[in-house]
């Protein structure tokens, strides 16, 4: 029995059909149950959903064998202690700097508000620029709005909520996709099961009809 612990939202909706496709379906819809484990049919499986953040955690230490989460999860966890074998092409979005357009700070250091306080705080310190850092949980864009942040670093799909709050994205950090993360103990005990698996989500992700 594998357990794959899948981040709740989006990640979870745009990855139930390419788990189907690999004959992984869940006994009942996952993304309206209360449950947490969903059992599926091929009784190989167990589906768990949990907080997008809570995903490296549960594979690092064994409670789930394999994993599905954003590439902006990962990168914001470090260190990582697991295998991250195959990106999955779903969930894609980008990791942006943004402020208020036509706006420059007033500042040499800046203010810049996140969640992502790890990466945001690698990539300015890689440019060598000083700033001070801000910890918000949601409402980003808010931020540049009421003064408390001169920028802020964000996940970033079409830009229209940043456009409709008057900001633009300024640089890329990243570009974020959805990956499958395997626990490195289970690739040893459960190689065949986990290897299967993995050798048909890349034969699917190939095709590439499942993004359709």
């Amino acid at each position: 029995m594998l357990n794959i612990a899948i981040a709740k939202g989006r990640i979870l909706k745009e990855a139930l059909p390419l788990l189907a496709r690999a004959g992984i379906v869940p006994l009942e819809d996952a993304e309206k149950s209360r449950k947490l484990i969903i059992p599926t049919k091929n009784n190989v499986a167990n589906i768990i959903i949990i907080r997008a953040t809570d995903v490296p955690t549960y594979v690092e230490y064994g409670a789930a064998e394999l994993g599905i989460v954003g590439k902006d999860v990962l990168m914001e966890y470090g260190d990582q202690k697991f295998f991250e074998p195959i990106d999955l092409k779903i969930g894609q979005c980008r990791l942006m700097v943004a402020g208020i357009k036509n706006q420059t700070p007033k500042s040499h250091r800046i203010r810049v508000a996140t969640k992502f306080s790890n990466i945001t705080k690698r990539y300015f310190v890689e440019q060598g620029r000083q700033f001070d850092l801000i910890k918000l949980y949601g409402s980003m864009e808010l931020a540049p709005l009421v003064g408390l942040a001169d920028q802020i670093v964000d996940l970033v799909d079409t830009g229209n909520t940043l456009l409709a709050n008057g900001l633009e994205p300024l640089e890329l950090i990243a570009t974020i996709s959805t990956r499958l993360i395997v626990n490195k103990a289970a690739m040893k005990l459960k190689r065949e099961s986990i290897m299967m698996l993995m050798e048909n989500l890349e034969s699917i992700i190939e095709d590439g009809s499942y993004l359709k």
